[in-house]
């Protein structure tokens, strides 16, 4: 039996999907702060879902990938925190960010510490900060996702570079002279002419 979580795919991993719908998943078992976040975020052009409680949020996480999870702290069976957790273990590319109406600071700690939480925002919230949060939320998503692609590349990149040299030995190896110039030895010279002509 395997005791890994399961990881749900990433939602918006390719370039011309970051820009254009980026969703947000928001659990809160009080449908009045739903509701005002809702009208908060209603014109930034994100994808909102809600869900009334963490099992509902992790139901939904298994049918809709998303990119940020904002989560109440105090929930009936399960803080925030703790459903932050296991959002950070089942969706790791997931940005979480914790709400609570409780200005704890041990709370908060331990969300930062033991989630792996983005941000914490306290209830009520200002909108200008809230929105402002998500904006540097995605942007750092954004960045995270643009490395990690680059990162596959430059794999792929010394892959085939190992390959090509396994290939033709000595092909990589390249002299240079003090201003930086590539040299050519007389043997190297003529098989490039010869290939040339």
């Amino acid at each position: 039996m395997n005791d890994a979580p399961e990881q749900l795919p990433a939602a918006n991993t390719e370039p011309e999907k970051e820009q254009s719908c980026r969703s947000i998943l928001i659990v809160d078992d009080e449908e009045f702060v739903r509701n005002a976040l809702r009208r908060a975020l209603r014109r930034e052009g994100y994808q909102l879902h809600f869900a009334d409680g963490p099992e509902a949020g992790l139901e939904l996480l298994k049918q809709t990938p998303v990119d940020l999870v904002m989560s109440d702290q105090m929930m009936p069976g399960m803080t925030g925190t703790e459903f932050l957790s296991l959002v950070r273990d089942r969706c790791p590319d997931t940005v979480r960010i914790l709400l609570t109406g409780h200005a704890d600071m041990d709370v908060a700690i331990k969300a930062i510490n033991h989630g792996e939480i983005y941000r914490f925002l306290s209830k009520p919230w200002d909108d200008l900060e809230l929105k402002l949060t998500l904006y540097l939320a995605f942007e750092r998503l954004a960045l995270e996702r643009q490395n990690r692609r680059l990162l596959f590349q430059l794999r792929r990149q010394q892959i085939f570079l190992g390959a090509l040299e396994r290939e033709h030995p000595g092909i990589l190896q390249v002299v240079r002279d003090e201003r930086g110039a590539i040299v050519l030895s007389e043997d190297e010279l003529s098989k490039a002419t010869a290939a040339a002509i």
